[in-house]
């Protein structure tokens, strides 16, 4: 990442926590939306601030030692480290399957709102949907 987008993701973080402290301090006795939203706010800025400060702080403690950045961009790129990588996605994802299956069975037995128990399955399936497409378009290329 870039050290301007790194900075920006830093500062729309730390905008997004104030925000959402604001929302919730003068919220009052919201309903709806505006009830989770400042939570919301919240969780997604500092997200994003923790990652763009870390950014931030690798690209800094990067530039002091080029030799250490350059065997990480090695180690990287590295074939062996890809495969691995792409193992342990693989494995991930046949564990998820199954775990996201049970998942939804268990909490549609529990008989939760029809809403979220649809939008959990929707997830699933289009977590389904991307991995049949790339399965697809692999098999043409190779």
């Amino acid at each position: 990442m870039k050290k301007g987008a790194a900075f920006t993701l830093t500062v729309i973080g730390f905008v997004l926590i104030v925000a959402g402290l604001c929302f919730l301090k003068t919220a009052g006795d919201a309903s709806g939306v505006m009830r989770v939203l400042p939570y919301f706010m919240i969780g997604i800025g500092c997200g994003a601030f923790g990652h763009g400060m870390g950014e931030m702080i690798s690209n800094r403690a990067m530039k002091k030692s080029p030799d250490i950045q350059r065997e990480m961009e090695i180690a990287k790129n590295d074939e062996r480290n890809i495969e691995i990588s792409n193992r342990a996605k693989g494995k991930a994802y046949d564990a998820m399957i199954y775990i996201f299956g049970a998942l939804m069975v268990s909490l549609g037995l529990m008989q939760i709102d029809t809403f979220v128990l649809l939008l959990i399955v929707f997830a699933y399936l289009v977590v389904v949907g991307i991995s049949i497409y790339y399965r697809m378009k692999y098999d043409k290329e190779m």
